[in-house]
């Protein structure tokens, strides 16, 4: 038998506890064949040997927002502005390069005003940057924007009988005059002045996107909200995908998360939806796994509430600094269970978005209802972020088998900044993990891109160190080994995403996805700072620290 690839390293880390470690693998087609004496002696197409290097399950992220962050590729990069000045000099740059297309938008992405002491941009300054042109200057937690005089009146915003959508809010100042700042649900009304994007465009962003994953050694990754609400960008977005593909330019797996505004009723026999014959999905009944290994869909998205760098995230103790104000949901509690059990009942996990303790309180809620009346899913339901999570909820979380996403990579360049939101007393529930590992609950990786970026190694270094960027240990009980995180990205990953089978360990047919370290990341001082020397995608390079070119899948 001759093997279409040899791959050989000083160390192959499988994450398979019955054959942890091994020194060579084989691949036939798109699947791992053998180890070691299994394959002793045979040929094959291609041998890669990486010497001294180390291999492991190639990355996952649970969830992270890829076309989003392909098409910000091309805005402001608002995160290099070290003070609201610089911001304003940015955004004149950006004047100056679009020059006299009078259609042309502006547009930039990153903005914190944890950046600048809580300050955001002054609308009469941007007006005077900016003249009639629209500006859209969008929050790095994406749950806010910023907004100049010119966009506010394309929505209506000074119109008379202006309404504006549930979840959201424009701030006003005490005379009543917008400020600029638009918030959550309200983005919409910004966002359907731009939509639908084209699906060329979005091809072309997720091209762009995913040649980057595969230089991070991600060959997998759970896209967090298509076809719908203020994250989606197009009601056709999979078509996207499917382009993206259908051209070898998606350089990744992609799972994709439907958000729950996509689904539409359905009506069936009435032996189906459970019984009850009515339900909401996609045209056709297309649910939850339909696709295949490179491209499918995943569990159905489900925003409950906001960010906490905006104090939106629904909680139940005031935030810090901001007496009365507990965040809110954004929508009703009745409003998400009549919706989230339609959907569960038509074949689709949820996946709720939920940051604040309130917010979980509902997702588990939603979760135990679910499971009761429809049994369970094979693939776990999901709370995504699961930013503020008491103890009790731990536990309950353990009790229902579900997984979680909290983002260990916001600890670094955030972690003070939400400390300070939560106070001391809160600050050991922020964004978890030696507790969820402990209680048995499932501790996906994930980078939320663009919140953070996708340097997953980095996000594991802070799962372990849990440091801030000012030298401030959070919630040092939270700490998890180096195993562990790598876990997070591989194993965990892939059983949150309903994957396990395809990936996550690398065993006897599973697929053949894998990274390539310059050293071991179990035992490496700093995850960090080891670097990704390659990424191998079904048996075949994306990415090769070694070539200038970028590669295709195929």
């Amino acid at each position: 038998m001759k093997l279409d690839l040899i791959l050989r390293a000083r160390e192959i880390i499988t994450l398979d506890r019955d054959r942890p470690i091994a020194s060579v693998v084989g691949v036939v087609g798109d699947r791992i064949v053998g180890f070691d004496g299994e394959i002793a002696g045979m040929d094959a197409l291609q041998t890669l040997d990486f010497g001294e290097a180390c291999v492991t399950p190639g990355l996952i992220d649970a969830h992270c927002h890829t076309v989003w962050w392909g098409l910000g590729l091309a805005a402001i990069d608002l995160g290099q502005a070290a003070s609201l000045e610089d911001l304003y000099t940015l955004v004149e740059a950006e004047i100056g390069r679009i020059g006299s297309d009078a259609d042309a938008w502006v547009h930039g992405t990153g903005f914190n005003q944890g950046r600048y002491d809580g300050q955001v941009p002054d609308i009469d300054r941007l007006d005077r940057i900016t003249g009639d042109r629209p500006l859209y200057l969008r929050h790095t937690s994406g749950h806010a924007a910023i907004a100049n005089t010119a966009t506010l009146r394309l929505i209506g915003a000074f119109d008379e009988g202006f309404e504006i959508p549930v979840g959201g809010a424009i701030e006003r100042d005490d005379l009543g005059r917008p400020t600029g700042l638009v918030q959550e649900s309200a983005q919409g009304l910004v966002q359907a002045l731009l939509l639908p994007y084209s699906t060329e465009q979005l091809a072309e962003a997720i091209d762009e996107a995913t040649k980057r994953f595969a230089a991070q050694g991600i060959t997998s990754f759970t896209e967090a909200g298509v076809g719908g609400g203020w994250i989606g960008h197009s009601s056709i977005e999979i078509a996207a995908y499917q382009l993206a593909a259908d051209r070898h330019h998606l350089h990744a797996r992609a799972q994709l998360m439907p958000t729950i505004d996509a689904l539409h009723p359905l009506e069936a026999n009435t032996a189906d939806f459970s019984g009850e014959g009515t339900g909401v999905g996609l045209d056709l009944g297309i649910r939850y796994g339909f696709g295949d290994s490179y491209l499918r869909l995943g569990h159905v998205k489900v925003f409950l509430d906001g960010s906490l760098l905006g104090a939106t995230a629904a909680v139940t103790e005031d935030f810090c600094g901001h007496d009365h104000n507990r965040g809110y949901l954004l929508d009703t509690p009745g409003q998400y269970r009549e919706r989230a059990l339609a959907a569960y009942r038509s074949g689709w996990p949820l996946a709720l978005h939920a940051i604040g303790d309130a917010a979980i309180d509902l997702a588990l809620d939603l979760i135990e209802e679910a499971q009761k009346s429809y049994d369970r899913h094979a693939a776990p339901c999901r709370i995504e972020h699961f930013g503020i999570a008491r103890p009790d909820q731990v536990r309950r979380a353990a009790e229902l088998a579900i997984a979680v996403t909290p983002q260990a990579g916001f600890i670094g360049p955030l972690g003070d900044q939400i400390a300070e939101l939560v106070g001391t007393e809160r600050e050991p529930w922020l964004y978890r993990g030696r507790s969820v590992i402990d209680a048995g609950v499932i501790l996906a990786g994930s980078s939320d891109l663009p919140v953070a970026d996708n340097n997953l190694r980095r996000g594991m270094q802070s799962a372990i160190d849990r440091r801030t960027d000012a030298g401030v240990v959070l919630g040092p009980d939270e700490a998890i080994t180096p195993e562990e995180a790598l876990r997070t990205h591989t194993e965990w990953a892939a059983r949150a995403t309903g994957q396990i089978d395809e990936k996550g360990t690398l065993e006897r047919g599973k697929l053949a996805d894998f990274t390539v370290f310059s050293s071991s990341p179990l035992s490496a001082p700093n995850v960090s700072e080891i670097d990704v020397l390659a990424t191998i995608l079904g048996g075949r390079l994306t990415y090769d620290a070694r070539s200038d070119s970028p590669m295709e899948h195929v």
